[in-house]
């Protein structure tokens, strides 16, 4: 069995993923490898920030390993909160604190297209590469669901009327910007290493 580490301690991200794996690969977290440092994402882009992860997990593991990064684009608001999602509200924010600045943001604003962007940043052989998924929908004026992570409750995707948070994991697969860049990134996997 091939084996990836994945340069994350999103447990939410980890589920995510192992559940679009083949049989002949598993993936590792920074929880399994029992690194606890906080990875840096100090750039502007999603693209340079998954690099950044990746680079630096791979100097310390000294393998094979892939992290991604994952923004919320709001046409209205300019593509905001975008690379910044994570600490919309602040370094520290949570989910909610996060969700809650999103939403007070959007108050009045009859413009709700907005799209996820994850970026997959490979590090293979000693070689660099990057997978990107989209997932295009809307936001709602308020939360619906309680499943999911982040901005997941207020997030539909084209296609159908429910939040991210109303869906069984298998169901978020069908429309899922993560699932669309690890979809890209198994095919190089196979058709480049078998």
């Amino acid at each position: 069995m091939k084996e990836l580490i994945f340069a994350t301690h999103n447990i939410n991200k980890v589920v995510e993923i192992r559940s679009l794996l083949p049989a002949h690969l598993s993936i590792k977290s920074l929880v399994d490898c029992e690194i606890t440092q906080a990875i840096p994402e100090p750039f502007d882009t999603i693209a340079e920030n998954a690099l950044e992860k990746a680079r630096v997990v791979s100097k310390m593991v000294k393998t094979n390993c892939f992290s991604e990064d994952t923004g919320l684009e709001v046409a209205a608001l300019d593509g905001s909160p975008g690379v910044r999602s994570a600490r919309y509200a602040g370094e520290q924010a949570s989910d909610e604190e996060n969700r809650a600045l999103l939403l007070k943001n959007m108050i009045n604003n009859n413009r709700r297209d907005a799209q996820f962007k994850t970026v997959i940043a490979l590090i293979f052989n000693d070689k660099e590469y990057l997978f990107e998924g989209i997932c295009e929908g809307a936001l709602t004026e308020n939360e619906i669901g309680q499943n999911g992570f982040g901005y997941d409750s207020l997030f539909v995707p084209n296609g159908t009327h429910k939040t991210f948070a109303e869906m069984e994991l298998t169901e978020k697969n069908m429309y899922s910007h993560r699932k669309k860049a690890f979809i890209k990134l198994l095919a190089f996997l196979n058709a480049n290493h078998g």
